[in-house]
């Protein structure tokens, strides 16, 4: 489980694409990382198989690629890394697993005084997930939704200038694609009344 709370950003700095599969070797700045360690890379909950002082690998599943946008990144790109969150750890975010429910993409970024507000497009089968003020993560990211319009299939985040500078959301623009994870919680509602 994560927080949302994105720790730092890895640059990809190997991709090896074989008949199994693709990985991905990663460059970071975490004091230490373990094989079997769980890390949100992109918002994507991947199991670290070898690692370095400096990186560590990852194997992307034919459903991680399927369902992500990590099967298009290239030697270079950067993605948002979190740790998984230590059990006597503060709770500073929300509920996210690290399991993606579909890819969005930017659709405008403005500045509004120090801020940034950020509007993505939103897949149709998501939205009903979706409510505003409540939690959304993108790219691993936990946001809160400052607007939702139905009508346009968009959602709209206010980003503070901490977050914007620690994160990807930077160096995003219109077209570039994140991952969307939704509240856990608005899906286990749905399953638990019978309205799916």
């Amino acid at each position: 489980m994560f927080t949302g709370i994105v720790e730092e950003t890895g640059e990809v700095v190997d991709v090896d694409v074989t008949e199994e599969g693709r990985r991905l070797r990663i460059h970071h700045g975490f004091d230490a990382v373990e094989g079997g360690q769980s890390i949100s890379v992109g918002g994507v909950c991947l199991t670290v198989e070898e690692y370095g002082d400096d990186w560590f690998s990852v194997f992307l599943a034919e459903e991680t690629v399927a369902k992500t946008y990590l099967g298009e990144v290239e030697t270079g790109d950067r993605l948002n890394l979190e740790r998984a969150m230590p059990a006597d750890g503060r709770f500073d975010g929300h509920v996210v697993q690290g399991h993606v429910d579909g890819v969005a993409a930017v659709e405008t970024v403005d500045r509004v005084g120090d801020d940034w507000w950020f509007t993505f497009s939103l897949p149709a089968e998501l939205r009903r997930y979706v409510v505003s003020k409540g939690s959304i993560a993108l790219d691993g990211i936990s946001l809160t939704v400052a607007e939702l319009d139905d009508e346009a299939g968009t959602v709209s985040v206010a980003v503070i200038p901490t977050t914007y500078d620690l994160t990807t959301l930077s160096a995003k623009a219109p077209g570039d694609p994140v991952h969307v994870e939704v509240d856990v919680v608005a899906k286990y509602v749905e399953r638990l009344v019978g309205d799916e």
